[in-house]
């Protein structure tokens, strides 16, 4: 079953409010192993709102409608369904009386304008609402069907929930066409999106050409996720959940080992593992803990790892020594150029020395957009301090403004901390 959605509101093309409706609407409907392959945003535009759904339902077999169902004149989703069916509005008193008693409740006026949204075309059914005052419509035409709810999200997702889903697969179960559709997202940091695509070239060909006798499915897509690096999603369908679930755990063993092999260890978690995460499972299980010293970051790095459930246990605390005086003072560097490999290590140092821990982090350079201590915006180093082994420090050269310098520092000198752990043994 191929399912479109359709977001109403001119503020939507306007940019003034963000289209999560769409999003999340799409992966409810993947989980349900529902196709859908559009989505549109249309103005409160009778004519535009009706092209788009008639495209929608040239393409499909339905449509979901999100938003457009309020009391005020630009309010046209039910006008603009009931010409796409050919029938005309009717004002339904069971919905007239429940917005009435919830004005009542509420010891407010009813403006007449709330009239509206009783109307209801010609041979739809009623979601009633149990938050609002507008109730989603279920409208059949023919074999297809027009499904309409109100914009406000957590209305809209109830109204999902409660009517939309159960028809959807009431319709799918009738159809024969029952299914699971699921994905896993395998997170990855230090490779561009066209270095993974072509690690991967040859498992993306041969999904493109797997036939199997049950009819699952697998499909393998890169997401470019900004500072939190590219994302290999992995999406599987199949007759179950658990087939799904198996399909899913043996191409995600796949791609990890054929990324290991051509790309090195840059694979760092799934899902909403985060590479703080990927941090805290490796210093958990050895009963390490972890001190930090951040410079050009100023405490990005700590927020990072304070998010981790948990932290208290092994985080023992940040310095944010960002004036050179701090950093020789409290944390040992020697008089000189304060963003160098040594002023790292020396911070490292520092900081598990002052906060007690097993492990030391330090991170120094400039975020621009001035040049410090001859060294250029963007030029970074991060010390690293483990128990029975050398200091050492790494240096890098991160693209971007003030801003985007100071995130990637933040991600990077993580990452550097997690491959450094595995190294010696983590």
């Amino acid at each position: 079953m191929r399912i479109e959605i359709v977001a109403i509101g001119t503020e939507l093309l306007l940019g003034q409010i963000a289209d999560t409706n769409s999003a999340w609407l799409g992966e409810q409907l993947a989980e349900a192993g529902v196709d859908s392959h559009f989505h549109q945003a249309v103005g409160d535009n009778k004519a535009r709102i009706v092209l788009a759904l008639r495209t929608a339902l040239a393409r499909g077999d339905g449509v979901i409608v999100c938003g457009g169902l309020g009391p005020t004149q630009d309010d046209i989703t039910r006008e603009s369904i009931a010409e796409v069916m050919n029938v005309e509005l009717v004002r339904d008193e069971r919905v007239i009386e429940r917005i009435t008693a919830m004005f009542v409740s509420r010891r407010r006026a009813m403006p007449e304008n709330n009239l509206r949204q009783a109307d209801v075309p010609v041979g739809a059914a009623i979601i009633e609402q149990v938050r609002g005052t507008a109730p989603g419509l279920i409208c059949p035409l023919g074999n297809k069907v027009i499904y309409a709810v109100p914009g406000v999200p957590h209305e809209m997702r109830e109204m999902f929930d409660r009517g939309i889903l159960p028809d959807l697969r009431r319709r799918m179960a009738e159809a024969g066409e029952e299914a699971v559709i699921k994905s896993r997202v395998v997170r990855t940091w230090g490779a561009s999106e066209s270095g993974l695509a072509e690690a991967l070239d040859d498992r993306v060909a041969e999904l493109d050409h797997r036939e199997a006798k049950d009819g699952s499915t697998l499909t393998m897509a890169f997401l470019a996720s900004g500072i939190e690096g590219i994302k290999v999603r992995i999406t599987a369908r199949a007759r179950t959940e658990a087939q799904a679930d198996e399909l899913l755990a043996d191409e995600e063993k796949r791609v990890r080992g054929i990324l290991e092999e051509r790309l090195g260890d840059i694979v760092f978690g799934v899902d909403d593992q985060a590479m703080e995460h990927a941090v805290a499972e490796l210093l958990v299980p050895r009963g390490l803990t972890l001190g930090l010293a951040e410079s050009l970051t100023g405490g990005l790095i700590g927020a990072r790892l304070v998010n981790v459930p948990g932290s208290s246990g092994w985080f023992r605390g940040c310095i944010v020594a960002y004036d050179s005086a701090v950093k020789h003072s409290l944390l040992g560097v020697p008089p000189g150029p304060v963003v160098s490999a040594e002023a790292a290590e020396r911070m490292a140092e520092g900081a598990r020395a002052a906060l007690g821990s097993d492990v030391g982090l330090g991170i120094t350079g400039v975020a621009g957009p001035d040049e410090q201590d001859g060294q250029r915006p963007g030029t970074v180093f991060v010390g690293i301090a483990l128990p029975d082994r050398p200091v050492f420090s790494q240096q890098l050269q991160l693209p971007g403004d003030r801003e985007r310098v100071r995130q990637f520092s933040s991600i990077s000198a993580l990452d550097i901390l997690r491959r450094s752990l595995i190294d010696s043994g983590g």
